[in-house]
């Protein structure tokens, strides 16, 4: 058997319960991802990472499908400006490659948002460290694990 991937072991180590899943195969969309857990496309949780300035990120939670506002992003943070982050950056200040990532056991701590749409639903699955693998686990126990990480409404409406 395989290691445990390293976001099942920060789990493991805050006592949060969950399990993983390892896909069987190559991982080309959303929907496929979802399918293959048994969950909807909503409950995919993307983990986007964000720069502020140099050397200063923050971390948002997005459910499957659901798109964040910028506007509503730098209104909640203060900032006129930020920008995503290239994989290079996410690699180095995660500690994960893109389509892995997950807020816990990062290499940087850095804030985490949540989006009501995470909030919204009652299962999700996150990345685990390790691409082809996900972390499944109620979202009560997603927010208990992230501790005070504020939800807030950062969702694109469609007339954004």
């Amino acid at each position: 058997m395989s290691p445990s991937p390293p976001v099942s072991l920060a789990l493991t180590a805050l006592h949060i319960p969950h399990r993983v899943f390892v896909h069987p195969g190559p991982v080309n969309s959303l929907e496929q991802a979802a399918a293959e857990r048994g969950q909807t496309p909503e409950q995919v949780v993307r983990s986007l990472l964000f720069r502020l300035e140099e050397g200063r990120y923050v971390m948002v939670l997005a459910a499957g499908p659901a798109q964040i506002s910028w506007a509503a992003l730098r209104a909640h943070l203060g900032v006129s400006r930020l920008t995503t982050a290239d994989r290079d950056e996410v690699v180095a200040v995660t500690g994960y490659p893109i389509g892995a990532v997950a807020p816990f056991g990062m290499t940087t701590p850095m804030p985490v948002l949540v989006d009501v749409s995470v909030a919204e639903q009652t299962e999700v699955s996150i990345g685990s460290g390790v691409r082809g693998t996900t972390v499944i686990l109620s979202t009560a126990d997603l927010l208990k694990g992230l501790g005070n990480a504020p939800v807030v409404a950062l969702r694109k409406e469609s007339a954004d």
